[in-house]
């Protein structure tokens, strides 16, 4: 029997595990869901080297790629490595311009560099870096979701962020944006699909959102 199911593979944002995505359910029928995880980059590694071998673990062809935050920056280069049928990025920029104005301060001032990054085993420190939040309310949430606690990671992925030069914008490229995001606001992103009220964290609070539209995107 041929499998005729669309293989969709999820990749989170900074510092995140899968377990973000454990709510997001697409209907077994037509799609197949793959997850990807972070592993520390080597030394002096960039980013378009860590595309190149995040390929590796695609076992599929014509694949749908959905990325979260800097994740969703990260699928855009495995794009330029393999083929995707679509590419879908969620709380994420798809140009450099898109980027809020204290990261692109942070890239010509290389301010980033004096975060306290050796504190990253603080849940809370870590929740304020991958997705802008106080999270003592939801300390034990935020445990389970945040688990990439590696410094070199840390640092080498906010180097990423604030230096990340993007002229590659595919046909394929949808852009999911919530409306209320204090990471990357919205007023910078174009050409996206608003969800209304979603923040940066909404792939894990607004799972129903994304259940309910996601299929009708991937499809369309």
């Amino acid at each position: 029997m041929i499998n005729n199911k669309i293989h969709v593979y999820f990749m989170p944002g900074m510092a995140a595990n899968p377990s973000i995505f454990k709510h997001i359910q697409l209907p077994k029928d037509q799609f197949e869901q793959h997850l990807l995880s972070w592993f520390i980059p080597d030394k002096n590694m960039t980013l378009e080297a860590y595309a190149l071998k995040m390929t590796k673990n695609i076992a599929h062809k014509n694949i749908v790629l959905v990325g979260v935050s800097f994740g969703g920056m990260l699928v855009q280069e495995m794009a330029k490595h393999i083929t995707a049928s679509k590419v879908i990025v969620v709380s994420s920029v798809k140009h450099e311009s898109e980027l809020p104005k204290r990261m692109l301060f942070a890239k010509y001032t290389k301010v980033h560099k004096l975060l306290p990054t050796g504190l990253v085993n603080n849940v809370e420190l870590l929740a304020k870096y991958a997705f802008g939040e106080t999270v003592n309310k939801r300390l034990e949430l935020y445990e389970e979701y945040l688990s990439v606690k590696d410094k070199y990671y840390i640092d080498w992925s906010i180097d990423q962020i604030v230096n990340w030069k993007q002229s590659y914008c595919p046909d394929c490229l949808v852009h999911i944006h919530g409306e209320k995001d204090n990471v990357f606001p919205i007023g910078n992103i174009e050409n996206c699909i608003s969800v209304p009220n979603g923040t940066h964290t909404m792939i894990i609070h607004r799972a129903k959102w994304f259940n309910e539209h996601l299929p009708t995107i991937i499809l369309d």
